[in-house]
């Protein structure tokens, strides 16, 4: 809720600051005083429109500042962040500048955002009802969401039940959409797919068999000359010519050294080393003939080989790099192609899926519609009954749940649904209407709310509403602006006390000029003008018990200081303690 509203230099209030609390908070002053002003500073904390005349004479601009408790308003806090503001101790500071050249500028959290932004985030947060504001509850799909709200738990049932069955249809149309489009290109692909398949499959390459292959051609290619150079090798190592070798030369320096060895242990453990190196040029020598005689001159082994690389190279320029990557696509290909040449099973499936959807999503529009229409009744007497004690006694609201029944399409399945024998046009939220009408007098025909009432009558129209559907709004801050207007008497006193009721579940803050209305409040809030004989400003000033009696005697008696007019206000000060009981029936 609203903890505080600054305001600097707008209209006649150069600087004040409004203390808010939970409960019912009513502003007063005379006439021309500023009491507007609050409403106005409010409209710009929720995105209004700026007006650069609001800026108070000889400032450079004007600023409206608004602490809002986050407490339970969990998405609100979400969406501040979101928009790269801060939360603070539990709180958010909103904050909107006009200048005087008519520039507007929008805080939220500290963070500079789009006045849009700003109107979005605020927009769950106050609900204002003044003569000549464009009220929430105008909106058709503010009223559906009022009604619905007002069904309570059985009504909120039938309609989660109704959108997840309307979600889940909007899925399975796009999916068979999505299929039956792409059927063509489906089909080409699972012939491209099918013919590389086949490919490799006539192939039937080997992991790693690519690299092997190359290795295998390069020796059979090479093959004369790698069998000399054994051979030349082998002869180095172990003459069979007779000729000098390795073998000789190293068995000859280890008898040499082996000779002495009595003489000097170092030129033993030389010739130790020798004979160690005598050994293994043998097994190498050995080793090198070997490999001498198996390297042969293959041709027909070379061109098998030559030609198995073609082979796969052909399948490397199409489906991989490497013949590992070729058998990959392979396999993941296999897998899509399963999937391809299952499309006309999953036409039926999906199409089958979607009769049974539109047949239980029209079962259930007609329960969801039942459900509002018995809301309706229900909501339309309550508020009859709170017009009649604010003194519209010969007003009626009706609420008329409706339907857009449409022509029988050509193709059943498509387009508008089936429900309880009618063709009907369906939303997400159901395949009603909902409008608030208003006859505002005896014998006169319903008309919308916005057409149906002057702005006195319309006022109390929504503080109607909003009483009977207190507790059930998720907004937690009602403004009333001049609610009262064309009320007297025991009227007044009523609106008093429905405004009393509402503030018992939300904060309430309302901008009065009746006394009766006055007596009810929990803080009281006046907004006194002061002149320095050539600028005039007025300030905000929350009232002790012995100031609300005089300011409500002044309200009374048009003049301060009358004794009558006092000792009045102390009893209009005792009407809401004594009426207590009757609001809570």
């Amino acid at each position: 809720m609203l903890e505080e509203i600054r305001i600097a230099s707008l209209g006649v209030i150069e600087s004040s600051t409004l203390d808010l609390g939970p409960g019912l908070t009513v502003i007063t002053g005379e006439t021309g005083a500023g009491k507007t002003m609050v409403v106005t500073a409010l409209g710009l904390l929720l995105g209004g429109r700026a007006d650069s005349g609001a800026v108070r004479t000889g400032a450079r601009s004007a600023r409206v500042e608004g602490v809002v408790r986050v407490g339970a308003l969990d998405e609100f806090a979400a969406a501040v962040e979101e928009a790269g503001g801060e939360v603070e101790d539990e709180t958010v500071v909103l904050a909107r500048n006009v200048s005087a050249e008519g520039r507007s500028r929008a805080f939220a959290g500290g963070a500079s955002v789009p006045v849009s932004v700003l109107a979005e985030l605020a927009e769950p947060l106050v609900a204002v009802h003044g003569q000549s504001d464009q009220h929430r509850l105008l909106r058709a799909r503010a009223q559906r969401e009022a009604l619905d709200r007002f069904g309570g738990a059985p009504l909120a049932g039938l309609l989660e039940t109704y959108t997840g069955l309307h979600g889940r249809l909007e899925a399975v149309e796009r999916e068979l959409d999505d299929v039956v489009t792409s059927a063509r290109e489906r089909a080409q692909e699972a012939d491209l797919l099918r013919f590389g398949l086949q490919e490799i499959e006539a192939v039937a390459p080997e992991v790693g068999e690519d690299v092997a292959l190359a290795a295998e051609e390069s020796r059979l290619g090479f093959a004369d000359t790698l069998r000399t150079a054994a051979e030349q090798a082998r002869e180095a190592l172990s003459s069979e010519q007779g000729g000098p070798d390795a073998l000789a030369t190293t068995s000859a320096a280890r008898g040499l050294l082996d000779g002495v060895r009595e003489h000097d242990a170092e030129a033993g453990e030389l010739a130790d080393r020798l004979a160690e190196v005598t050994y293994l040029l043998s097994d190498v020598a050995a080793d090198v003939a070997s490999y001498a005689a198996r390297v042969d001159t293959d041709p027909a082994r070379l061109a098998h080989v030559s030609q198995r690389r073609a082979e796969l190279t052909a399948l490397t320029r199409k489906y991989g790099d490497t013949i590992d990557e070729v058998l990959a696509w392979s396999q993941r290909s296999a897998a899509r192609l399963l999937d391809l040449d299952h499309t006309d099973e999953r036409i039926e499936e999906l199409r089958a899926e979607r009769a049974e959807l539109r047949q239980d999503l029209g079962t259930a529009a007609a329960a969801l519609s039942a459900a509002r229409s018995a809301a309706a009744d229900r909501l339309a007497a309550e508020v009859t009954a709170e017009l009649a004690l604010l003194a519209m006694p010969h007003a009626r609201l009706t609420i008329e749940v409706r339907q857009a029944e449409v022509d029988e399409p050509t193709d059943a399945d498509r387009g508008p649904l089936l429900v309880d024998g009618r063709w009907l046009r369906h939303t997400a939220s159901g395949v009603d209407e909902v409008e608030l009408l208003l006859a505002a007098n005896t014998g006169a025909e319903p008309r919308p709310l916005a057409k149906g009432a002057s702005g006195g009558e319309l006022s109390r129209v929504m503080l109607a509403l909003e009483v009977a559907l207190a507790g059930t709004s998720p907004v937690p801050t009602f403004v009333f602006d001049e609610v009262d207007a064309g009320v007297g008497g025991a009227a007044a006193v009523e609106v008093g006390r429905r405004l009393a009721q509402l503030a018992r579940s939300a904060q309430v803050l309302v901008v009065t000029h009746l006394p009766q209305v006055a007596a009810y409040a929990d803080r009281h809030v006046v907004v006194e003008k002061s002149s320095d004989g050539t600028v005039t400003s007025s300030g905000l000033t929350v009232l002790d018990d012995e100031q609300r009696e005089r300011e409500l005697s002044r309200m009374l008696a048009g003049l301060a200081g009358s004794d009558t007019a006092l000792a009045h206000a102390r009893e209009l000060l005792d009407v809401p303690s004594a009426a207590a009981p009757e609001v809570d029936e």
